[in-house]
């Protein structure tokens, strides 16, 4: 499928495919539901989205990576050296890290204002540094450059029925979503970082403070107070995807599968977290494979009547523009496997 792709979209150089490639696989590996909202864009624009998601994947790795024992001091050399590979690539329009050149190829060629990659590292660098927010607010500016530039980045690979300006603030809405999600998800993992990403003031208004967190990581414990806080910060990303909602119509019409499919995806993983006893301290919460397959399927099916509607586009539905339900079940089966 990484040949189809890399042919549909036009891009012949060697190098250049391996560095598609290779972020095609951090985000096949990493971001499970990303990338299967992924696979229902027309097949020409999914290497940019596997560009934009490889690239913040592997400079997440350096900040975040469990499994290194590298120092906080090492952590922030190899940082500040991608930064300054980025910023290169970027005026030159290729690089020598295989997910940097691919990044500096795909923002040339959908015209991504370099900002948002420089405010994406700022939070990377931040994340180095500070280990809680001591009010929403506060954890907003740094989900600015973590999270809401990533939607920012993607508007021009997604494309528009609205001037892009129009459509802007609602796709910074659901990056933050996305990642507010994210943070509700792996509260366990991330206090093990040393990192609390719910805010301070949220928690403290239900009496949650950190040694509270760690005694509850720690012991395998349940604390009401707790469950409470956690029950908030799911209400408040709940309401940032009621902000971001209207912002789907405004894409183009073959992208609004894949981004719905998304948007339905990261919101079963709250549904996930409330069925589980909002348990997040003590183990990560999916979403099950059945309800993933049922979404995907829906996804597929609005991409084929999107197909039908905007005829000229490559992609899954221009192999089957009406599939039947058993094939579209079966395509959704294996990308949920």
């Amino acid at each position: 499928m990484t040949r189809r792709e890399l042919d549909a979209a036009g891009i012949t150089d060697p190098d250049l495919r391996l560095a598609y490639a290779r972020c095609r696989r951090l985000n096949a590996r990493h971001g499970k539901t990303y990338f299967l909202a992924t696979r229902l864009l027309p097949i020409e624009r999914r290497p940019a989205v596997h560009a934009l998601y490889g690239f913040a994947r592997w400079a997440d790795d350096i900040v975040d990576d469990l499994e290194s024992d590298a120092a906080p001091a090492e952590r922030a050399a190899a940082l500040g050296a991608l930064r300054e590979q980025l910023e290169s690539a970027l005026r030159a329009g290729t690089g020598t890290e295989p997910t940097v050149t691919a990044l500096a190829h795909t923002a040339a060629r959908y015209d991504i204002d370099h900002r948002h990659f420089t405010d994406f590292m700022t939070s990377m660098a931040q994340d180095l540094e500070v280990t809680e927010y001591a009010d929403y607010e506060a954890l907003r500016a740094y989900m600015h450059g973590s999270a809401a530039v990533i939607g920012l980045q993607m508007l021009p690979v997604l494309g528009t029925v609205v001037p892009r300006e129009v459509a802007a603030p609602y796709a910074a809405a659901l990056g933050t979503a996305f990642q507010l999600t994210n943070f509700l998800r792996d509260v366990g993992e991330d206090l093990d970082r040393g990192r609390i990403y719910l805010p301070g003031d949220l928690l403290a208004a239900h009496g949650v403070d950190r040694e509270l967190l760690r005694w509850s990581r720690a012991t395998g414990s349940r604390d009401p107070r707790i469950t409470a806080a956690l029950k908030a910060a799911a209400a408040l990303t709940r309401e940032v995807y009621r902000e971001a909602a209207p912002g789907l119509r405004m894409l183009h019409a073959v992208s609004r599968p894949c981004v719905r499919t998304a948007f339905v995806l990261y919101q079963a993983i709250l549904d996930a977290v409330a069925d589980d006893g909002y348990a997040v301290l003590h183990r990560r919460a999916v979403v099950p494979r059945r309800r993933r397959a049922a979404v995907a399927i829906d996804g597929l099916a609005r991409l084929a009547a999107a197909r039908v509607r905007a005829p000229g586009t490559t992609g899954p539905a221009a192999e089957a523009p009406y599939p039947r339900h058993e094939v579209v079940r079966e395509r959704a089966r294996k990308e949920t496997a």
